[in-house]
């Protein structure tokens, strides 16, 4: 038997000290929702892959299809030649988008390549080079992403100078004293200080910011962001890369905003484990981009789009939109009950499945606990429960849970959290 510790110094070895592991575990094997190490330990997965196996680990339908796959084509870039998978794909993503008219889809690999390519077609339908993004947002490690990104460390540490023409405003989050007018203020203030509005392409948002702590964005706030966007002539992009494919309940979850985005980003979730992402936004706007402008030498692999295609018929088979609710309420008034035990959480949220709670020192939110949400992770890896935490201040809780899990491995998971406060605040 290999140890973990034995693979461990096998990877200090050869792999860049860059690249983060948060447990020091090694997987054997994995089947939905649980995983078991070289060691042969069993552990419940709360991290789905960072929101990537909403269906679960090899899900019986999403391997099916790819084995059927392998024995056709693997690879012929869908540029030179392309295959129906791709084609079939972008027709259910374009119906799906919220909005009127018609829409398109282009396939990249990454969600990074997904918000590069966002803000490109952006930039080429509006002739507009700025892009306004927000405060904690997360959108991936490249240069132009890293841009974006609305967080210093771990991920902009030592790699300036980024890519220009990329402002900031204020992301609402009333638990840290940000308003939804404070916000949209923040705009406004762009606007006046650093950047005209006619030169504004895009403003970019999560949703459901993810690295950021799982805090969502106020339907009122996003209604006045499109008010201001349509006043201006900029369009809005949603970035759908942790909140989309299911999660919260709806396919996107800007299906749940009062307004429609313009442009939306897919990845993670969207083909059950394997590397596959979408643009996809109004036909008009996804044309605007020259011809060869747009793709990739693997953007849109035939065996990842079998595999989103398995994907959206196990959750209509398994109704899994409905079970993210019903995995969502469980999850919350679970944790609003532990809130009542533990004056540490100072709150509970977040749609559908996508549900968090954040950790303070005595329940003061103006003081983040990333040490007890540290222990809380530990003591939960040390009973067999695989755990992330996120947030601006490292101190939230995050659950991604496949939705394929059954409600006795939910609850068995629930319960190792529960024991593992009780030891983290002891």
């Amino acid at each position: 038997m290999t140890t973990n510790a034995e693979l461990m110094q096998r990877r200090r070895a050869a792999v860049s000290n860059g690249v983060a592991q948060g447990f020091e575990i090694f997987v054997d094997r994995a089947e939905n929702s649980e995983i078991w190490d070289t060691e042969g330990k069993r552990y419940i997965d709360f991290a789905g892959g960072i929101a990537v196996l909403n269906t679960g680990h090899l899900h019986p339908h999403v391997i099916g299809a790819v084995k059927a796959q392998l024995d056709r084509y693997t690879h012929t870039c869908f540029q030179v030649l392309a295959y129906e998978p791709y084609v079939e794909l972008a027709e259910k993503l374009n119906a799906l988008m919220p909005g009127p008219g018609p829409k398109k889809t282009v396939f990249l690999s990454t969600g990074a390549e997904a918000l590069e390519n966002a803000v490109k077609i952006a930039r080429a339908a509006t002739g507009r080079p700025a892009i306004i993004a927000f405060a904690s947002g997360y959108h991936g490690r490249t240069n132009l992403t890293l841009a974006l990104t609305g967080k210093v460390a771990p991920y902009k540490v030592g790699f300036g100078p980024f890519a220009g023409d990329i402002h900031h405003a204020l992301f609402p989050n009333e638990l840290h004293g940000v308003t939804i007018d404070d916000a949209i203020d923040s705009v406004e203030l762009l606007f006046k200080t650093t950047v005209e509005p006619s030169r504004v392409a895009a403003i970019l948002l999560e949703p459901i910011q993810g690295e950021g702590g799982f805090v969502p964005a106020p339907a009122e706030f996003v209604r006045r962001l499109k008010e201001i966007a349509d006043r201006h002539g900029i369009l809005i992009i949603a970035d759908e890369v942790q909140s989309g494919a299911g999660r919260t309940g709806t396919w996107y979850a800007s299906e749940q905003w009062p307004v429609a985005p313009d442009i939306l980003t897919t990845a993670k979730s969207l083909a059950g484990g394997f590397p596959l992402s979408a643009v996809t936004g109004r036909a008009e706007l996804l044309d605007a981009a020259v011809v060869g402008g747009l793709g990739g030498t693997y953007a849109g692999s035939p065996i990842a789009c079998a595999a989103a295609l398995a994907v959206l018929e196990v959750f209509e088979k398994e109704n899994l939109l409905q079970r993210a609710k019903d995995i969502g309420a469980r999850l919350t008034e679970r944790f609003k009950g532990l809130s009542q035990q533990h004056p540490e959480i100072v709150d509970v949220r977040g749609p559908g499945a996508m549900v968090a709670f954040e950790l303070a020192e005595a329940g003061n939110p103006g003081a983040p606990d990333a040490a007890l949400t540290k222990r809380i992770v530990s003591e939960a890896q040390s009973r067999g429960l695989i755990l992330l935490s996120c947030g601006t201040y490292a101190n939230v809780i995050r659950i991604l849970v496949p939705l394929t899990a059954s409600d006795e491995l939910i609850e068995e998971g629930l319960d190792i959290i529960a024991d593992s406060l009780v030891a983290a605040t002891a």
